[in-house]
């Protein structure tokens, strides 16, 4: 025999109170130690007493349920499901919000084994609460306990039956609860607290693992509160296990396993994926088309009705051709069409407000949010093409192409620059010969009928074409074309003068060649094509005649020849001559026209054969000495070969050296008749003679060159005889050249001698003509830097008595100072040198330094010339200008040229 002991569960007002019903459920103390163990509701009969005003997916009880095997399915289930409904966990909720009777309220709760369909069952009775009497929340509810099981004690000299370990059923917990905090839950208590002095604790996440402190116990009471509203959406559910231990911290009983579940409550709106929807739908759509599908999502518990969302459309805009256009499945959030009547042409576009409420859609109770769906109706070809006209009149010059001689317009109700918009046109009849095509304008979908091929007037002065227009898609199906859709184009033909043409063109005419000058050739007419245009005969004229054989009558055209024929003329190419002539009329404007006259010459005997080559080399001895020859004629079969070779009689020396042997129709070879000819070069007279009628034979001279040769029959003098066979010409232009390229040579010499005396006369004093007087000349800067300060007044003394760079110290050398390097050849003046000679030496010398690599830059001593020591002319420093001017006499300057006149005219001109 059982016995549990315990408050009887209840739920009190405030919400507070109504909650803490879903945690007062399961037997908190076992005080039996039997060890059988029944599958099944513990009770038949469940009591619970709750508020009278039920809300729904409320909870409102927790059954409990004994499962002997822990691994079995079971599947609760409710004999009233539209107002009651049972969790997996036994959590018993209101379907539907309603009120209580004054009476209990029945039903029966039933448990199922998934697997063997076992089923058990427990009738539920609620009672409404009773009117609050101000008693206080502690008088109205007992906190329960959990006792720890029992369990053989080690230290107990007495063995002691160990209580198989109870499931404690979790304790539901609704979230946002107001408090106050902390909130206490349930007692943690051992059996043994009677006799030891214990302590109680709780660990787990929520306890002292992340989120700390959400959970507290009281170590001493084993009291177990909650600090803060819990918000199921951050975290479901809560698993803690509670601890006994001694005041040593010896653990005295084994940890039991506390589950918190947060009981989820109605506190988010529905949030729509996107705030916007856009999607489109075809025009013309039947009722029943899908469009779009929008989605909502709710973060409350789906399996509840916090989560479960309906939808559904709150308006339309515009209304138009029906206010419900559109429908909403309101579980998927599908959109499909209900109404027909879609038209892109009528209105384009629909916007529509969709609202998602929770508590599946309850008006009263759910919350909701809304979003916006935009459906852009698409274009499908439901409008024909329609012409504006059921005529269009154009007109075309004759023989004009790519004209466009009409333009077609049509009207199309479909959106613009899409292919049920875009005009395709063809001709169903008028132009048989196909001289018309219609091409579409893409940016304003006209059809433009063009002209392909020439149209002659006198042949057709007037078309009448049938044309269609259509889309580039077929259209919709069961609408057809209308008539307007066809249309009538007229088109005249306008005469033109056009251009006379010759009859035939080219004309060819055979004729042999030779033909003299004044001879008629042909007659070469042209026709004019205009029939029906009032004007004069043509004109003829000559336009192209390379070889200026030709000319013709501007009146009735005939050809004459105004010089010989001649097949054989550079402008003949394959016995074919061309002339072009122009035919011209007095129209408005006038035209013309232009015909080939070919002329086919037909070869006669004109010219004779001549041999090929001129010159050729032979050995002055018998062997070997042949020469092969080839007789070229600028006629054709039958007047040219095969030739005949022969050696003319005089003088007679020919046939006595030589000999001339046809080897084949068109060569033949010459040979030596003697053993010997001595070295030279002779003139062999060759008579060739064709094989025309009658027949054309010419004397060629064939220049032969005669040397001697080694035994391959190589000329070894070939030196001498070519130098022999030079002409007068040959030479003279030799000379020439040679007298030409020395002349070249003197010029270039003269022109550098030139040059270095223009050099050589930059002179270092000023030209006579620059005054230089009372002027400032700035010749060089001082400054160098700190580095230039450092003078070396040695540098001015005689060079006899400077110390050579050799042995001057490493570190006092200047840096503008000129290195030790080999001395370069500076110009030494003469001991007597010329007054006219002191530019040219100064020239000299600064040409010398720019040629020096090791010359410094600036500011360094350079010597040009030294005149030794004991000068006569004694120290500068002793010449006083007062005393010894007067008695130097300065008359010399003057012979000293151009460049001492200022200095001579100063101080040679006498007294004043």
């Amino acid at each position: 025999m059982c016995r549990v002991a315990g408050a009887p569960p209840r739920i009190l007002p405030p919400l507070a109170l109504m909650l803490l019903a879903a945690l007062q459920q399961a037997p908190i103390k076992a005080t039996c130690e039997d060890l059988s163990c029944k599958t099944g509701f513990p009770e038949d009969v469940h009591s619970a007493v709750v508020s009278r005003s039920v809300h729904g997916g409320q909870p409102l009880l927790n059954v409990r349920f004994r499962s002997c095997d822990g691994n079995k399915k079971i599947h609760f289930g409710s004999s009233e499901p539209e107002d009651f409904r049972v969790g997996e966990d036994g959590v018993v909720y209101a379907e539907r919000s309603f009120q209580l009777s004054a009476g209990p309220t029945e039903f029966v709760v039933s448990a199922q084994d998934k697997e063997t369909q076992q089923e058990w069952q427990m009738r539920v009775k609620l009672t409404p609460e009773p009117a609050f009497t101000g008693a206080s929340e502690k008088d109205q509810r007992k906190i329960e306990e959990i006792i720890f099981p029992w369990q053989q004690y080690k230290h107990s000299s007495s063995l002691k039956r160990q209580k198989r370990d109870w499931v404690i059923p979790p304790i539901n917990l609704p979230e946002n609860s107001k408090g106050p905090f902390p909130q206490e839950l349930v007692r943690i208590r051992s059996d043994r607290d009677k006799s030891l002095s214990l302590r109680y604790s709780a660990t787990g996440p929520g306890a002292d693992q992340p989120p700390t402190g959400i959970f507290i116990i009281n170590p001493i009471s084993g009291q177990l509160s909650v600090t803060k509203p819990l918000d199921r959406e951050q975290i479901a559910s809560f698993h803690l296990r509670a601890h006994a231990v001694d005041v040593n911290g010896n653990q005295v009983e084994n940890p039991i396993d506390i589950v918190i579940n947060v009981i989820d409550m109605n506190d988010n709106r529905p949030e729509f994926l996107h705030q916007v929807w856009n999607w489109t739908v075809p025009e013309g759509s039947k009722p029943g088309t899908y469009v779009m599908t929008v989605t909502a999502i709710d973060a409350d518990d789906p399996n509840t009705q916090n989560g479960m969302l309906r939808y559904r459309i709150l308006s339309q805009a515009p209304s138009s051709p029906s206010p419900n256009m559109f429908t909403i499945n309101n579980e998927t959030g599908d959109i499909i069409t209900v109404a027909a009547g879609l038209d892109r042409e009528k209105v384009q576009q629909y916007t529509l407000i969709i609202q998602a409420t929770d508590m599946e859609g309850n008006p009263t109770y759910g919350l909701s949010n809304t979003a916006t769906a935009v459906i852009t109706v698409t274009d499908v070809n439901d409008n024909p093409p329609e012409f504006t006209a059921m005529t269009f009149y154009g007109e075309v010059p004759e023989n004009r192409v790519d004209v466009i001689v009409a333009n077609l317009t049509v009207t199309d109700k479909d959106q613009p620059h899409t292919p049920a918009w875009n005009a395709l046109y063809r001709m169903t009849g008028g132009d048989p010969t196909g001289r018309f095509t219609i091409l579409t304008d893409p940016n304003s979908n006209d059809g433009l009928v063009t002209v392909v091929k020439p149209i002659d007037f006198e042949t057709n002065r007037m078309f009448v074409l049938t044309v269609a227009a259509e889309n580039q898609v077929p259209l919709t199906k069961g609408i057809q074309h209308p008539p307007q859709s066809t249309a009538t184009v007229s088109i005249t033909v306008i005469d033109v003068n056009e251009s006379p043409y010759f009859v035939p063109n080219p004309k060819l005419v055979r004729q042999e060649e030779g033909l003299m000058a004044g001879s008629m050739l042909t007659t070469f007419t042209a026709q004019d094509p205009d029939r029906y245009m009032q004007q004069t005969s043509l004109r003829y004229s000559k336009l192209s005649d390379p070889a200026n054989w030709l000319k013709i009558d501007p009146v009735n055209g005939q050809i004459t020849t105004t010089a010989v024929l001649d097949r054989e003329s550079i402008y003949v190419q394959n016995n074919m001559y061309n002339a072009t002539f122009l035919a011209s009329d007095n129209g408005i404007p006038p035209m013309s026209g232009t015909g080939t006259l070919q002329i086919y010459l037909l070869d006669i005997n004109d010219n004779a054969p001549q041999v090929h080559p001129k010159e050729a080399t032979t050995c002055e001895t018998l062997q070997p000495n042949a020469i092969n020859i080839t007789a070229v004629d600028p006629d054709i079969d039958p007047n040219a070969g095969p030739f005949a070779f022969e050696l003319p009689d005089t003088p007679a020396s020919i046939k006595r050296n030589w000999t001339i042997v046809r080897i084949s129709g068109d060569h033949a070879q010459l040979s030596l008749r003697i053993r010997f000819l001595e070295a030279g070069i002779y003139d062999v007279p060759i008579v060739i003679t064709d094989s025309g009628n009658p027949h054309a034979s010419s004397t060629s001279l064939l220049k032969v060159k005669v040397c001697q040769c080694d035994l391959n029959g190589d000329c070894t003098d070939v030196d001498r005889i070519v130098g022999a066979g030079l002409g007068t010409g040959a030479i003279i232009a030799i000379l020439l050249c040679i007298i030409i390229l020395l002349i070249l040579v003197l010029m270039f010499v003269v022109w550098m001698k030139r040059r270095d005396k223009e050099r050589q006369a930059k002179q270092l004093l000023i030209d006579p003509e620059d005054d230089v007087r009372d002027n400032i000349l700035k010749y060089d800067e001082e400054g160098g830097g700190e580095e230039d300060q450092d003078y070396d007044l040695s540098q001015l003394q005689q060079p006899d008595t400077l110390e050579p760079d050799a042995i001057k110290p490493v570190g006092i050398r200047r840096l503008d100072e000129r290195p030790i390097l080999a001395e370069p050849q500076y110009p030494v003046r003469s001991a007597a040198p010329h007054p006219g000679d002191i530019g040219d030496f100064i020239n000299e010398g600064l040409k010398a330094a720019d040629n020096d690599p090791t010359a410094p830059p600036y500011d360094s001593l350079l010597v040009f010339d030294y005149e030794g020591s004991g000068s006569t002319a004694g120290s500068l420093s002793s010449l006083n200008s007062s005393s010894s001017g007067g008695e130097q006499d300065y008359d010399y300057l003057n012979d000293w040229g151009p460049r001492f006149k200022k200095l001579a005219d100063m101080y040679g001109g006498g007294d004043d």
